[in-house]
């Protein structure tokens, strides 16, 4: 039961690893053109046409400087963590090769070494998390009187696969009875002391 467990738990993990790294080149932020980006376009479009057209050409450019207002509020492209952030993007993908590599040894059958215990790679999914929490609510600055940042999938992608690394880590280091044995405690400290107590 607690083997089932403990390779549950583990493959959880690694699953939840391989789609936190595979999410930070998935589109993370959607780029959008704001009424005010239209605006200095426009504006920006009509100094040019003022400055160095004739008449002919400061019409057209009129013309064109009104079709930029379809692009209001629409999405222009996206961006992925890998494009969009410096370093976060670095340390999400070596979290989740640390937790891929400490969860599939546990799967292996190395699920009694202090390297691969469940709870260290829960901590690496919650940390992991919290690097994903902090870009969702400090985004990237854009220029901000022209572009706006939306969340995309790919982030609620990095968040998911950050919880079932924790979740997966969590479940596998749980054990069937809670309360040690005085035979495991005797043997803790024979362990640590040297020293085995009469009986």
């Amino acid at each position: 039961m607690v083997e089932d467990r403990v390779r549950l738990g583990s493959f959880v993990s690694v699953v939840g690893a391989a789609v936190l790294a595979v999410s930070v080149f998935l589109p993370w932020y959607g780029v959008t053109f704001t009424a005010g980006g239209v605006a200095s376009a426009q504006q920006a479009l009509n100094n040019v046409a003022q400055q160095y057209g004739n008449t002919t050409f400061q019409t057209q450019a009129k013309a064109i400087g009104l079709g930029f207002s379809a692009f209001s509020g629409h999405q222009l492209t996206t961006l992925s963590a890998h494009q969009a952030l410096k370093y976060i993007n670095v340390i999400l993908l070596i979290l989740a090769a640390i937790a891929f590599l400490g969860a599939l040894l546990r799967l292996a059958g190395a699920s009694d070494s202090a390297q691969t215990s469940g709870g260290q790679v829960a901590l690496v999914g919650l940390v992991a998390g919290v690097c994903v929490l902090f870009r969702m609510v400090d985004r990237p600055a854009p220029l901000e009187p022209v572009f706006s940042l939306s969340l995309g999938w790919g982030i609620w992608l990095a968040l998911a696969g950050s919880a079932a690394i924790l979740v997966g880590g969590l479940w596998s280091s749980l054990k069937r009875d809670h309360s040690p044995s005085t035979g495991s405690l005797v043997a803790a400290w024979d362990g640590l002391s040297g020293w085995t107590p009469d009986a």
